[in-house]
């Protein structure tokens, strides 16, 4: 072969890798497209190598990145994330079951959506919260290996969050067992601020905007009952929308996950409507008819119907600065 060509084709080769390599995180490549002035605005809080807890921590120490306008992954830190305090933020956390780079795509997804969906809406950052929540055994197993997993990663998303300004608007999506993280950290601030605690941002009664989207909730159904576990959660919240699938598969196995409970899940079997609270704007559908028995976020995503659902409930309320 020409030696001329050799060379050529091993520069070529060269520099596919050095750019490969120049977007790998955690072991995972993510490939590089041309510059995309339409890239979102979005990023990663990770706590994947993050240890368990067993309360909400003083300090921690996660991965942050951001999406870049060549649409590849870039190491940031907490301080970049939060530097605009008044840009809304809307913190997806996703289910069980996802490794890192399909977390990724549906936070990356639910962006796109909001922005086509609710376009008078102001410009939102989206944080995707992305938890360790790789496949690991059988499905009853890892269920509840993950149910118990849930409680830490809602005191690491709880010592988030108390890092958030007061005046600046958030929208929490939660799906499936992210609803069970979403309302444990809720419950901690709430729980923290009433003991007194002062070194992280007052949730209760704050001047902006909370908005909580609960898709498929992996979430005992009794657990915002006026008696229930995360009932003082709701003192945090301002709007809350249940977007529910009384055909889902795997939601109708969750009294196996609790094994002294044994309560059906909320996103299964929804909640009355006077457990709101007076000050709650609540509201609650059943997505079967359109998702029937599949458990998968991406379907809500792909519905005309229920992606616009999601977004518009997630950014109601949120005005320009």
């Amino acid at each position: 072969m020409n030696s001329w060509l050799v060379r050529t084709l091993f520069r070529n080769a060269l520099a596919i890798v050095v750019i490969a390599l120049a977007c790998e995180h955690d072991g995972h490549a993510t490939p590089c497209s041309t510059p995309d002035v339409s890239t979102p605005d979005v990023w990663v809080v990770s706590t994947r190598r993050l240890p368990e807890i067993c309360r909400m921590p003083f300090s921690a120490h996660p991965i942050v990145e951001r999406l870049n306008e060549n649409n590849c992954w870039q190491r940031s830190d907490l301080a970049s994330l939060l530097s605009d305090p008044t840009q809304p933020l809307i913190v997806f956390v996703h289910g069980n079951r996802y490794r890192p780079s399909e977390a990724h795509e549906q936070g990356v997804l639910l962006s796109k959506r909001s922005a086509a969906c609710c376009p008078n809406a102001p410009p939102v950052r989206t944080v995707i919260f992305s938890w360790p929540s790789e496949q690991d055994g059988i499905l009853l197993r890892d269920g509840r290996a993950k149910y118990d997993r849930a409680f830490t990663e809602g005191h690491y998303l709880a010592w988030l969050l108390g890092r958030v300004e007061p005046e600046r608007p958030v929208a929490i999506v939660g799906y499936s067992f992210g609803g069970f993280i979403a309302m444990e950290a809720l419950e901690d601030l709430a729980a923290e601020e009433k003991a007194g605690r002062t070194d992280f941002q007052p949730w209760i009664n704050r001047p902006g905007q909370l908005n909580v989207v609960l898709v498929a909730a992996a979430l005992r159904c009794d657990a915002l009952a006026p008696r229930g576990p995360y009932h003082e959660a709701l003192e945090c919240v301002d709007r809350l929308i249940l977007i529910n699938n009384s055909s889902d598969k795997v939601l109708r196995f969750y009294p196996f996950l609790e094994r002294t409970n044994r309560a059906q899940a909320l996103g299964y079997v929804g909640m009355p409507g006077r457990w709101a609270s007076p000050h709650l704007e609540f509201a609650q559908i059943n997505a079967a008819p359109i998702v029937g028995k599949h458990h998968r976020f991406l379907l809500y995503l792909h519905s005309p119907s229920l992606s616009k659902r999601i977004c518009n409930e997630a950014t109601a309320g949120f005005v320009s600065p």
